[in-house]
């Protein structure tokens, strides 16, 4: 199992954090997403197939790009 934690500075409440978790939990093979509104952070586990690409990918598509 694969952990990252992905500093989000489009976070703002704790919608924007149940909007990420609803759409990163359709991926397959992600098993985990927990996010802090206050620190801007989203930590997601996930096992193949799912990819860290997939998951910055998809966060991107939804306006919550992740900050390099």
């Amino acid at each position: 199992m694969e952990s990252n934690t992905f500093s989000v500075p489009n976070i703002s409440c704790g919608h924007c954090v149940m909007s990420i978790k609803n759409e990163l939990n359709e991926i397959q093979g992600v098993s985990s997403v927990e996010g802090n509104p206050e620190e801007k952070k989203i930590t997601v586990e996930w096992d193949v197939p799912a990819t860290l690409e997939k998951i910055k990918s998809t966060l991107k598509e939804i306006n919550y790009p992740a900050a390099d």
